[in-house]
């Protein structure tokens, strides 16, 4: 903990900190300010910065007590004095501890005090900063550079994330120490970070430390190269953009003509837009979906983290949604109406007028079909004898034809007479129950979907 200083001590630091404050928007935001105090030199500079721009009408601040070190009740009580004296209301969060000794602590911590600002911040109708530096913005690029191969591990952490505010990157710990003697306020540093237990301590005390030995300005280095890559990030995204065209797709044939770096953006721009979220390894897979697509028909690639690429007649998309659940089978009567899935299907025996019949529809040989009939989704060996084709088809051979995708192919009814499939909607009728000469009574079978295709 440190020892106060005089207010009067060290004023420049003061302004200079205020100044990079403002720059970051955070005297002009206009929600109120949820500050995440964890009692560190950095938040409670930030805490007391906020104060100073805002007011403390405007200003609210979460603790999170994780109860993980012996400090942890002497941090919280310091941050509760210090919200008294700024006249800042304080929600204060005890951490019930990871369920198991497995997983990464500091993950779960970040889950814990993440979600429970989030829950706090939308019930205020506020945002939620944080007391990110620059300092910790090194550490973070180098982290994920070596974490996290990618362009996106050099971009670091951006001022403005969804509800998530960081007015401090531009900002070093050691100007958040400076402001905080200047201003005399208390702060008791997490000794966990000062170690080599976790990576960011290791990435703090040894690789930082070990960087300033090869070049005195390596910090601000790369923080400019940060920079400059989010810079130049703006107008990658404005490049992905006018490829796609407002696009959720794209045909395989275009994309393998795209230099390969534009390719992988692309890919990356299509998975994260059906995830939504952050999806940066689906570029890797680049050559894979251009082979894919080459195959023909359709075919899919499952990318990981919930993603599937699907080709389907050259043209690919993704999706984050799990196939549709095949409908359970149903018994059709003679006559009768029935549903499938989202389909709803009807006979009739004799109709007056075949034009009348809504949707799509077939009519058979009443005395072929017989009855009841069955619809059900189709299975994989699934044959009919289409009228006019000649011969045998599969059903799959023949959904290729028509190009149905293969996620509806299990929600389209496959209706079954006799043992045999008889007619599939919008795909073929059976050879077998052709309307003959001999046809004493006719069957017709309308189809009809309660949704769009």
């Amino acid at each position: 903990m440190t020892v106060p200083g005089r207010e009067d001590e060290g004023e420049p630091a003061v302004e200079a900190v205020r100044v990079a404050a403002r720059a970051a928007g955070l005297q002009s935001e206009r929600a109120v300010v949820l500050v995440m105090v964890s009692g560190g030199r950095d938040s409670v500079c930030l805490l007391d910065l906020a104060v100073a721009l805002r007011g403390s009408s405007a200003v609210r601040a979460l603790h999170v007590n994780y109860g993980l070190r012996d400090s942890a009740d002497a941090a919280q009580r310091l941050v509760a004095e210090l919200c008294e004296r700024l006249g800042v209301p304080l929600q204060i969060h005890r951490a019930a501890g990871p369920e198991s000794d497995g997983g990464n602590l500091q993950a779960w911590a970040r889950d814990v005090r993440y979600g429970v600002a989030t829950t706090a911040a939308l019930a205020c109708g506020g945002v939620v900063a944080t007391g990110h530096t620059a300092t910790d913005q090194v550490e973070t690029v180098l982290y994920r550079l070596a974490a996290s191969p990618g362009r996106r591990a050099l971009l670091g952490m951006t001022p403005r994330d969804g509800l998530l505010r960081r007015p401090l990157l531009a900002v070093s710990r050691e100007q958040t120490e400076a402001y905080c003697r200047a201003r005399g306020l208390a702060y008791d540093d997490d000794e966990s970070n000062e170690g080599g237990r976790f990576a960011r301590g290791r990435v703090r005390h040894g690789l930082v430390v070990a960087l300033r030995e090869v070049h005195p300005a390596a910090e601000r280095n790369v923080l400019r190269t940060a920079q400059l890559l989010r810079d130049e990030a703006q107008v990658l995204d404005g490049l992905v953009d006018e490829t796609l065209g407002g696009r959720r797709s794209m045909a395989v044939s275009r994309l393998a003509e795209l230099p390969p770096g534009l390719g992988r953006l692309v890919v990356v721009r299509l998975a994260e837009q059906a995830a939504h979220g952050l999806r940066p390894a689906a570029g890797r897979r680049l050559a894979e979906l251009l082979t894919l697509g080459a195959r023909g028909g359709t075919a899919s690639l499952d990318l990981g983290d919930g993603v599937r690429a699907i080709v389907e007649y050259g043209v690919l998309r993704m999706s984050a949604e799990a196939e549709p659940a095949a409908p359970a089978p149903v018994a059709l009567a003679v006559p009768g109406r029935v549903r499938f899935g989202s389909w709803e299907l009807s006979c009739q025996l004799d109709p007056p007028d075949e034009g009348d019949a809504p949707g799509i529809s077939a009519v058979f040989d009443a005395d072929l079909a017989g009855g009841p009939l069955l619809v059900r989704s189709w299975r994989h060996g699934d044959r009919m004898a289409p009228i006019g084709l000649g011969g045998s088809r599969t059903l799959a051979d023949l959904f290729t034809d028509r190009r149905l995708p293969r996620a509806r192919r299990g929600t389209i009814p496959v209706v079954e007479a006799d043992g045999r499939v008889a007619w599939v909607p919008g795909v073929a009728t059976d050879e077998h129950f052709r309307v003959g000469a001999d046809t004493r009574r006719r069957l017709r079978l309308c189809a009809s979907r309660g949704d769009p295709d």
